[in-house]
């Protein structure tokens, strides 16, 4: 067996970033950034008003009281086309186009007007409530967000710097193949001795809530011809996962039909519990992920091994897992040679602090207690016993 962390590796070292594809912005949110934008225009363009209030030169606003005559008013989109001259003003609103010969704005709370004139109950400094042209950012300048994922704060930047059309990575196609005689799909009546077939379906949520496509085979019996049918139709996309059939029982023919089919096995068992029967190879260059088929096992490997490798493929940064630690509500044994990965709900005690306690039921089976588990409890290889109240790591699962 070899550790998680060397099964990562070995994943991640066989996979590349994908290509570009142009996209237009309304339709980019979520998908991660290949090349940085650069912006064509000058944010804002000029300078302009950041108040209600009247626009001055501050010149004519060192001491206060001043009176100044008021000699036109400015929208936002709307400059005034003259110049101000000694001892005038502009009604000004936020946004507004700063006028020639202006260089300050007092706020209409600090101000007093007459007619056509008002009256300055505070001074005002040079630049006072003025964003200056390209405060926010100038033309030319770089997004700075290649290889982000596009969220609102980074839709709304690339939307203010003018910028309509975007290189994108394209979406990873992850084919989802399921193994075995005893499946039906949800809907199908089971039937004696069948159960309805979730995992699948986990793996193309997992997948499209990383930001790939899901591609699904369906279910496949357990019959090589079957199989080899399923796996061929893999072979336009990006990576196969299939759950079931990795063992080496009488009926576990995965292994079997790929090596006939030319993989390349990488490895073949991970110290880990759940999802010990991992295996990992390449198959004409096409990656290939065989997941166990309990279900705890396939959500807990997809957030291990799958969500890391879409990442790869999307060019973004690897997330380690672990890095967030949590108080224990409960002691824990010494563990064995297996690193563990614990089911547990996450909450915050008195002090703010997360804390962790693992179901006191951990069989790989139940999705009932997975769905109620908001974080992985990890537990090294070896771990000494630790008592209700240490900090260990988590990962939380947060699809």
């Amino acid at each position: 067996m070899i550790t998680v962390d060397e099964a990562r590796s070995r994943i991640l070292a066989a996979l590349a970033v994908l290509p570009a594809e142009d996209l237009a912005l309304p339709q980019a949110a979520g998908r991660v950034l290949a090349q940085d934008v650069l912006s064509k225009v000058t944010k804002p363009p000029v300078a302009v008003s950041s108040m209600d209030g009247y626009a001055l030169r501050s010149a004519d606003a060192g001491t206060a009281p001043a009176v100044l005559d008021v000699v036109g008013e400015v929208p936002a989109g709307h400059p005034l086309e003259r110049s101000l001259g000694p001892g005038e003003a502009a009604r000004i609103f936020t946004g507004g186009a700063l006028p020639r010969g202006a260089d300050a704005v007092v706020i209409q709370e600090n101000a007093a007007r007459d007619g056509a004139r008002v009256t300055l109950l505070v001074p005002a400094g040079q630049g006072a409530h003025v964003r200056p042209a390209g405060l926010d950012f100038a033309r030319g300048a770089p997004a700075g967000l290649a290889g982000r994922r596009l969220g609102p704060r980074e839709i709304g930047l690339i939307a203010a710097m003018n910028c309509l059309w975007l290189k994108v990575t394209r979406r990873p196609r992850v084919a989802i193949m399921g193994t075995g005689d005893e499946l039906v799909m949800p809907g199908e009546e089971p039937g004696a001795g069948r159960i309805v077939s979730s995992n699948s379906l986990v793996l193309a949520a997992l997948v499209a809530c990383a930001g790939g496509e899901p591609v699904m085979l369906g279910l496949a019996a357990d019959d090589e011809a079957a199989i080899r049918g399923m796996v061929r139709r893999s072979s336009r996309c990006d990576m196969l996962v299939v759950t079931g059939g990795m063992s080496v029982g009488d009926h576990d023919l995965v292994r079997k039909v790929m090596a006939q089919e030319g993989m390349a096995l990488e490895f073949w068992k991970v110290a880990m519990r759940p999802g010990k029967p991992l295996a990992f190879g390449l198959l004409d260059g096409l990656p290939v992920l065989g997941f166990p088929g309990n279900p705890v096992s396939t959500l807990v490997c997809g957030h291990l091994f799958l969500r890391p490798a879409i990442d790869r493929m999307l060019g973004l940064e690897e997330s380690l897992a672990g890095e967030e630690t949590a108080r224990l509500a409960t002691g824990l044994p010494a563990n064995d040679d297996r690193q563990d990965y614990l089911r547990a709900a996450l909450t915050r005690n008195g002090d703010g602090e997360l804390v962790a306690e693992p179901f006191p039921r951990q069989d790989s089976s139940m999705l009932a207690v997975l769905s109620k588990a908001s974080c992985l409890v990890v537990r090294p290889p070896h771990a000494a016993p630790v008592d209700a109240g240490c900090r260990v790591p988590i990962i939380r699962l947060d699809t």
